[in-house]
């Protein structure tokens, strides 16, 4: 990968000076790196990673397999597209193996998401089948590690 979308990557709030400076070029060359990647579409916007687990009331999260139909001629993308326009929706991948779309959700519980794919995903002309998997902690995201063993309280709870 491009030494300059790696650090972006990392971190996406440093100035054209600091990458200029860590890669050794000058810094009108980064910028106007930078700017020809969003010209482009590689870079398709910046963003924070948050730790929803230290959130208050952030509301339930889930991954959810979707075994799919494909479409004769637009195969996958017409059911992405049409799962993608849901609100409740934050991710979706084409994916190769047991199922074919793996799709990220929001709600405000676990039971709103799983009225939501019982009522609205499943109903979808072409979905076969969905898997949903409710979000527990997250340990790591985007490269980022969120754990914090020295600040995190053990709070499972012990059954005898």
């Amino acid at each position: 990968m491009d030494k300059i979308l790696s650090l972006l990557r990392e971190n996406s709030q440093l100035s054209y000076s600091e990458i200029a400076t860590m890669i050794n070029e000058p810094e009108d060359y980064v910028e106007k790196q930078i700017r020809q990647y969003e010209k482009d579409g590689v870079i398709r916007g910046y963003r924070a990673v948050i730790d929803y687990d230290k959130v208050k009331d952030s509301g339930a999260r889930a991954f959810i397999e979707l075994k799919v139909q494909p479409k004769k001629d637009t195969g996958f993308d017409e059911v992405a597209k049409q799962v993608m326009s849901f609100d409740e929706v934050e991710t979706v991948y084409l994916m190769a193996g047991s199922f074919d779309l793996l799709v990220r959700v929001k709600g405000e519980s676990v039971t709103d998401i799983a009225m939501f794919v019982a009522k609205r995903l499943s109903t979808l002309d072409g979905v076969l089948a969905t898997n949903t998997h409710f979000q527990l902690r997250t340990y790591k995201d985007s490269g980022m590690i969120l754990f914090d063993e020295d600040n995190d309280e053990d709070q499972r709870s012990i059954i005898l």
